[in-house]
């Protein structure tokens, strides 16, 4: 049997993968220091004899005996609440820990994998974003700790690919939904869906005319999983081309929960990007891959996992 290695195992997107590697007959190795993750969305694995788990921070030393076949890093802060609260750890995570890491991809001549994401667009002046667009990032302000280590951890993993020969891949994520995410973690979906089911003001920054583009949790798994599967070695974007004003997604919200909660507006953060939809040409072309899951199901799946959480 393959065997993975998967950082960030505890998180949204990491126990999701977990999943599918185990399902599609791999050994999964799960990492994970639980800044963000959390044990609950990887409990229902701890029985499975091909899952085995490491609670570590993959800022210092990473050591795993053993073959690996591939290692995933997707391990960090992932919203503004949180890589605002810790600045300094996501920094790391996106410095320390790829170097960690792809040093491990070296000696075990695994292929290696980063989660990046859209953020190194920063506020886009091309749209959709193509992946040879280089970004309108402010690398000073309160998002640059985010959108940079994410731009660091990229030139990194190019740089083991192009000196060292590892074999590696970069995975350009743009806004997911699904279960297991945190309702607290300030982005837009948990907090529109929380807010509307304890009948609260849904809260929308700025005009609302900013845009976004949601793909659905397992679309975007199968386009990581088929992107690790490939030789492909460039940045690929992953996401649902379907753009959507975030007015027009709260009003999405309000209805699909039957909600009397009222739409309040507030100012726009600093740098929060005004428009967002990936170009997915090259995902097409390279994986045959494009997103299937439309917005209506895949918000209802949500829906009913958020419904068990919220109180």
């Amino acid at each position: 049997m393959k065997r993975v290695l998967i950082t960030g195992a505890a998180g949204f997107l990491g126990s999701h993968l977990c999943d599918k590697f185990l399902a599609n007959g791999f050994k999964v190795v799960g990492m994970d220091n639980f800044l963000t993750g959390s044990e609950d969305n990887i409990s229902h694995l701890f029985g499975n004899p091909n899952f085995e788990f490491y609670h570590h921070d993959v800022t210092k030393f990473v050591h795993v005996s053993g073959d690996l076949d591939y290692i995933l890093h997707f391990a960090s802060p992932a919203s503004p609440i949180d890589y605002l609260e810790m600045p300094i750890q996501t920094l790391k995570v996106g410095s320390l820990a790829p170097y960690n890491l792809l040093g491990l991809a070296r000696v075990k001549k695994a292929r290696f994998m980063i989660a990046s994401t859209s953020e190194v667009y920063g506020d886009p002046n091309v749209h959709p974003q193509k992946e040879d667009y280089w970004g309108n990032v402010n690398p000073i302000g309160p998002r640059g700790v985010y959108d940079e280590a994410k731009r660091f951890q990229e030139a990194i993993t190019m740089g083991y690919h192009t000196f060292h020969g590892v074999n590696t891949g970069m995975v350009r994520i743009f806004n997911t939904y699904g279960p297991r995410m945190r309702l607290n973690d300030g982005r837009a979906l948990p907090a529109f869906m929380s807010q509307a089911l304890r009948g609260e003001d849904i809260t929308v920054f700025g005009d609302g005319s900013q845009t976004r583009s949601f793909c659905y949790v397992d679309d975007l798994v199968e386009g990581i999983y088929r992107l690790t599967m490939s030789d492909y070695h460039d940045p690929v974007n992953i996401g649902n081309p379907q753009e959507i004003t975030i007015k027009e997604f709260a009003e999405e919200i309000v209805k699909l929960t039957d909600s009397g909660s009222k739409i309040v507006y507030h100012d726009l953060p600093k740098d929060d990007p005004k428009q967002r939809q990936p170009d997915i040409t090259r995902a097409k072309e390279i994986l045959d891959w494009e997103p299937k899951v439309d917005r209506s199901e895949g918000l209802k799946r949500t829906l009913e996992y958020f419904m068990q959480k919220v109180k």
